[in-house]
This record gives structure tokens, C-alpha cells and sequence, in this order.
């Protein structure tokens, strides 16, 4: 398995403990989470069971019965409610030989049908039951995150602070997909697994599908561009299997992608939503699921936070598939080296240097220090006539600001007197419009390091590939 020592650490852990445990496993679709629990207990549970997308309660309840004969209760009745399912999950609990219990329950929000009152079951098995036993680990998983969180995990009625555990399963960094890709056999250099990053992100699963002796660029066009490909209605699915209602959140998902960010009251009136507690969910929703991230932009109110859409897979399906399909099933290699790709490149590398904050922090030796981050705009005004934009600013504790500049290129990063002016005003309109007392030091990241050259002395850091390609703390 490539990297999740973490998580690995963390059920085994849970395993060994001499009391009842009650872990939540979540993450977003197709991020491993399944995979990483059936590994690590190297599928020898008590009971296992998965719940069925788009299935009533009588369905979900059969499938149940069959997963309880499957581990035990060879003459399970029929069961008519998730009350009688529990209690028959009990007996396979009882009968089980192995010293530690462990029920893995895949799919839990699935379970949780209209009107099927599931929470108030499994809140009664886990109070009236498995918590009273010292050799039970109850491992529940689902990728509808916001479900995991305000059903179970923040739930405010019986199964409040019943969770033992929680462990967030993040897609891999850089670093971790090229550990997958060796082990793939899929021989890409650097450059090349960064740019398969900023369109699959560090999705196991997207990585998977790539197939051996292709190139990157074959294998994006046979499995987002060709008819037949695999992840071609895969925008659609995410939607459909992590929100009951996946209208708004897809309409929220293509208004963010066309900015660096907008605050809830641009959205809602682009959007022209009624200004109400829903939109709030969505956000919060898909802050959640990792799709969108939130900050407060330097010198502004926590109410002026700003929502920027994160997911790589979602741009790149957003930028190239959307409303129009297109119909050219090569067209990822008959664009290779287009302005439109090396436009798209930059964009997308911003945001790949995002994802990667704590590799960032790492090569600036400031990963103990406090820090702010976030992004800064200015739109000329009377006190200072000048605008600029600051994609990633670092604000420490230690009294410095780095004031980062990201530059996706093919070779070293050649500073010129354009580069050397651009600067000057970003930091001089920056220090002048916020009133800063800290140091702003400007920060270049650029795969292939920065050119010398008499320009190239503004900058006072440079972070590269081979910072960035850095395990990280998750």
C-alpha cells in the first residue's frame, strides 16, 4: 500500500484497544478509503456489509440479511426494520469467535433512506449494545462527506461524541503519486506526474485506470476525452453519489471555477439564489468534501471569506467537457504545446502549489511557525492608483510575509526587467494599501528553479519540483 501510515496506524491502533471503539472513515469518492480498511484487517472482519446508491429501505435491509448470512446467521429472518437488522447483527456479534469484533459497515450514508429511520437504530446498537463490549470495533465509512459529518461525527442527538475516531482520507500529495505510478509501472518523470496532478489530482483510483506503455497524454485522452472513456461521466457521478440534491452544488462547483475566488454574496447573485441558509450548506458541503477551500483574504473580515474552487479533476472537466462536449478523442495530444494548454498549465499549476502548503512551509524551514494563508486582490482606487494580485500570500508569526509567485515553465524561470517591475509594484502596492509592518520578502516557485542573472536577486526564496515532491505531514 503507498503511503497512509497515518490512517493505518490509527485503526490498528483502535484494534488494540481494551474498550469498545466506534471509528468514521471518510474522504471524498474514489480516494481509497474502502481499499484502506479491507488492507489493513486484510478483510478478516466479524461482519461487513455495503450499502447500495439508489435503493428504498426494503432493498437496503434484504442486502443487509444477505451480508448477515454471509458472516454467520445461516436462518436470518426477514427483516422489516433497521431496529430488527441491528439486533440481528448483534447475534453474528455474539457468535463470533475472533477475540476483536470488527464490523466494517462501507456506504453508511446509502443506508440512511427516507423515512427509514437508520440513525436511530445504529444509535441504539451502538449505546444499547456495542459500546458495553470491550472487544467491539465498529469501523463505518462513506464518501458523502457532509453526511459523515452532520449525521454522525457533529450529531447533536444520541450518537453525540460517540465517535471514537475520525480519520480524513486525503487524496495523495506529489510524492505519493509517484510512489503509485513506480509501482504502476507507468515509468513518468516529474514533469509528467505534476501535470496528471493538476487534471486527476491525487485520486488513487484515476491513477489506477492509467494504462502501462501509454503516455500521460494517450492515457488522458482514452479515459476523459474517448466516447467510451472511463472517467468521462465522472464529474456527473461525484455529485450524484456525495449529495442527495446535486443540482446546486454543481451550479456552485461551475460559478467558482470561472474566478480565483468569490465571496457568498457574489455567489448568490450570480447565481441569483435566494440568500438563505442552503447556500451556506452547499459551501460548507463541499468545503468538507474537499472540492472548494475557504479563506479570509490579508487585511479582511472573516465575513468577507472567499470561496475558491480546489478540486483539480472538476477544473479540468469544467474548462474542457462542459455544456459543448467535445467530440475530438485526441484532443489532449493534438493541443500538446497550444497557448490554450500552456494557459491552462499556469492556472492549474497555482493551483497544485496550494494543495501542497505544508511542502511549501517545509522548504522555507517555517513549517513551526504560525501562519495565515491566503490570497490578495486590489482594485486601483484613489489612495493608491495602482491594482495588483497576489495569488499566495503566507502571512508568519515570525514578523516576515511572503508574498509567493508561481510560474509554470518547461526549463529554469529567466527573469526579466518586466518580472523585476511586476514585482516592485505587487509588493509596493501591498505594503502601501495594507499598512504592514512585516518584512514581504517575494517567493518564486517554479519547477526548474530561477536563471541568475542581474533580475533574478528579487526574489529572496526559490521552491522547486524537488521541494515539492516531499512527503507530507498527512
Amino acid at each position: 500500500m503507498v503511503g497512509r501510515y497515518r490512517e493505518r496506524k490509527s485503526l490498528l491502533c483502535a484494534a488494540e484497544r481494551s474498550e469498545a471503539q466506534f471509528v468514521a472513515v471518510y474522504g471524498r469518492r474514489r480516494v481509497g478509503k474502502t481499499y484502506l480498511i479491507r488492507e489493513t484487517f486484510h478483510d478478516d472482519f466479524c461482519f461487513c456489509h455495503v450499502g447500495v446508491s439508489g435503493v428504498g429501505t426494503a432493498e437496503q435491509l434484504l442486502n443487509f440479511r444477505d451480508s448477515l448470512v454471509k458472516y454467520g446467521y445461516e436462518h436470518c429472518p426477514s427483516l422489516k426494520s433497521w431496529r430488527e437488522a441491528f439486533l440481528a447483527l448483534e447475534k453474528v456479534i455474539e457468535r463470533c469467535e475472533r477475540e476483536r469484533k470488527v464490523v466494517f459497515i462501507d456506504e453508511l450514508p446509502w443506508m440512511d433512506t427516507r423515512r427509514s429511520k437508520f440513525v436511530p437504530a445504529l444509535e441504539h446498537f451502538w449505546n444499547g449494545y456495542a459500546s458495553a463490549r470491550k472487544d467491539v470495533l465498529l469501523i463505518v465509512c462513506g464518501s458523502a462527506t457532509s453526511w459523515m459529518m452532520n449525521k454522525l461525527i457533529k450529531n447533536h442527538g444520541g450518537l453525540h461524541n460517540r465517535v471514537t475516531d475520525r480519520i480524513y482520507l486525503k487524496p495523495f500529495c506529489l510524492a505519493e503519486c509517484e510512489e503509485y505510478a513506480n509501482e504502476l509501472g507507468l515509468s513518468y518523470s516529474r514533469e509528467e506526474i505534476a501535470l496528471g496532478y493538476m487534471i486527476f489530482g491525487g485520486v488513487p483510483f484515476y491513477w489506477s485506470l492509467m494504462e502501462r506503455g501509454l503516455s500521460l497524454r494517450q492515457n488522458v485522452d482514452a479515459l476523459v476525452f474517448a466516447e467510451t472513456g472511463k472517467l468521462r461521466g465522472e464529474f456527473a457521478e461525484l455529485f450524484a453519489s456525495l449529495f442527495k440534491d446535486g443540482t446546486m452544488y454543481r451550479s456552485i462547483v461551475t460559478a467558482l471555477s470561472s474566478k480565483s475566488g468569490m465571496t457568498r454574496e457574489e455567489l448568490v447573485r450570480k447565481l441569483k439564489l435566494a440568500d438563505g441558509g442552503k447556500v451556506s450548506k452547499c459551501l460548507s458541503d463541499l468545503e468538507t468534501s474537499g472540492f472548494v477551500r475557504k479563506y479570509v483574504a490579508f487585511g479582511k473580515k472573516k465575513k468577507n471569506a472567499v470561496f475558491q474552487l480546489i478540486d483539480n479533476f472538476s477544473l479540468f472537466h469544467l474548462r474542457y467537457l462542459s455544456e459543448a462536449s467535445n467530440t475530438d478523442e485526441n484532443f489532449w495530444q493534438n493541443t500538446a504545446g497550444s497557448s490554450m494548454q500552456a494557459s491552462w498549465a499556469g492556472f492549474a499549476f497555482e493551483r497544485l502549489c496550494l494543495q501542497h502548503l505544508w511542502q511549501l512551509k517545509n522548504a522555507l524551514q517555517i513549517g513551526g511557525v504560525l501562519t495565515h494563508v491566503c490570497s490578495w486582490r486590489h482594485a486601483p482606487d484613489g489612495s493608491c492608483p495602482k491594482g495588483a494580485q497576489i495569488d499566495l500570500v503566507i502571512d508568519r508569526a515570525d514578523g516576515v510575509i511572503d508574498v509567493c509567485e508561481m510560474k509554470y515553465t518547461k526549463d529554469e524561470f529567466v527573469p526579466d526587467e518586466k518580472t523585476d517591475i511586476d514585482m516592485r509594484r505587487k509588493m509596493s502596492v501591498f505594503s502601501v494599501v495594507t499598512g504592514t509592518r512585516k518584512s514581504v520578502n517575494a517567493v518564486l516557485i517554479t519547477p526548474y528553479g530561477l536563471l541568475r542573472n542581474k533580475y533574478s536577486g528579487r526574489f529572496s526564496n526559490v521552491i522547486t519540483f524537488d521541494d515539492l515532491f516531499v512527503h507530507g505531514n498527512s
